[in-house]
């Protein structure tokens, strides 16, 4: 099955070498250049994989992912060429999947591409079942959540992090761990700490109190565990 990847940037030279990078990668594009008239090739065309750029007239990409992420959980890949690392944790915030600094290398681009691509088949695959734990309910056939019987809607690299901590609960996942369950070994060396925006993230959608999490507990200096069920029936 061809892949649907859109691709946003309000540089058409750019855009034009993503387009034929990425079909010669065997994937069908379509583009924009801003998020206005992203969101209606989205609507249209339902991507597989988006590949946003954040500066842009208009719709900036952050507004886009604000705007487009409370209709569907499509991957996004952020372009962005300022560097500040508060601006890339907003960025996955706001539900990014993963980030490349402007100026990239193709290669890279497309590794990243593949990976996220890859994650997202390999999470088709689980076998159709539920876990539960304390009060939050995974649905892993539909890739749903609820916590308290309210549904929450949960990014594919949310949805990922979630089900490999609460499969294994108790265990310890180091965040190198956690970055190989949303990644190509190795693809992401020297991003460890992108997990702690990812888990922030997750805490603040499922967690009562982000700040006093019951369910997704830091392991100071090491990483992150999921409660032991004895810890949620307390």
């Amino acid at each position: 099955m061809t892949r649907t990847i859109l691709v946003v940037d309000d540089t058409p030279a750019l855009v034009e070498l993503l387009r034929r990078a990425l079909e010669k990668e065997g994937y069908r594009v379509v583009t924009a250049s801003n998020g206005r008239e992203a969101l209606e090739q989205a609507r249209r065309h339902h991507p597989d994989l988006i590949i946003l750029d954040i500066m842009m007239p208009e719709m900036d990409g952050y507004t886009f992912m604000t705007t487009y992420r409370r209709e569907a959980d499509t991957p996004i890949i952020m372009l962005t060429a300022r560097i500040e690392e508060e601006d890339r944790v907003l960025g996955l915030e706001l539900g990014a999947d993963d980030y490349v600094t402007k100026p990239f290398h193709m290669r890279e681009l497309l590794a990243r591409v593949r990976a996220v691509l890859r994650r997202i088949e390999r999470a088709r695959e689980i076998p159709p079942r539920r876990l539960a734990q304390g009060g939050l309910v995974v649905d892993l056939d539909q890739r749903r959540v609820w916590v308290e019987d309210r549904e929450v809607h949960l990014t594919p690299t949310e949805f990922t992090l979630l089900v490999t901590l609460m499969r294994h609960p108790g265990r310890v996942y180091t965040r190198a761990q956690l970055l190989e369950q949303i990644s190509d070994s190795g693809l992401y060396e020297g991003y460890e700490r992108t997990i702690d925006s990812h888990i922030a993230h997750l805490r603040a959608k499922i967690e009562a109190d982000p700040k006093r999490p019951r369910y997704i507990l830091t392991v100071h200096g090491v990483g992150y565990r999921f409660a032991p069920l004895e810890w949620l029936e307390r």
